[in-house]
Parts: C-alpha cells; structure tokens; sequence
C-alpha cells in the first residue's frame, strides 16, 4: 500500500504502523509505500512485537490523517532497540 492509501484508511489512522520492503521518496527519504507488517495505538507494544519477530527492518510510522503533519516526539523518533541483535 501506499503511504497516503494507508492514512486514508480507518483501520490504520491513530496507530503506530510497521512496513517492511518500503519503497522510499529520493528527496525526503520518508517511505512512500510498504507492506504493512503490523499495527498499534502503543509504539512499545508494536517495537516488542517487531523485535520478536522475522520483521527486523521495518519502517515505523505514525498514521494521522493523509496530508496533515503531527509531530512526533523526540523520544518515539529514536530507535528504541537495536533489531540486529
């Protein structure tokens, strides 16, 4: 899915969202579409999950309404964990 077809959905908006085989915008280097590999309203619980699993490079992004910039916290910018080890 695309990044905006993921922000228009319902299922998604609110929630942390993890995607894998991201594809990435030349300019910005935010991704721009990916294959959704999991999704919830608490990043900790989303990261522990990744971290568990065969996932381990995945894109975590905050899904808010399509067009409109949240700030995300400083502290939820930062990896929260190495996903190599």
């Amino acid at each position: 899915m695309t990044w905006p077809e993921i922000q228009a959905s319902d299922e998604y908006r609110g929630r942390w969202v993890a995607l894998d085989n991201c594809r990435y915008d030349a300019k910005t280097a935010q991704p721009v579409e990916g294959t959704i590999v999991d999704a919830d309203e608490d990043l900790v619980e989303l990261c522990t999950r990744i971290r568990q699993s065969e996932n381990k490079h995945c894109a975590i992004l905050f899904c808010d309404e399509a067009g409109e910039e949240t700030p995300v916290p400083s502290s939820a910018r930062r990896p929260l964990f190495d996903s190599t080890h």
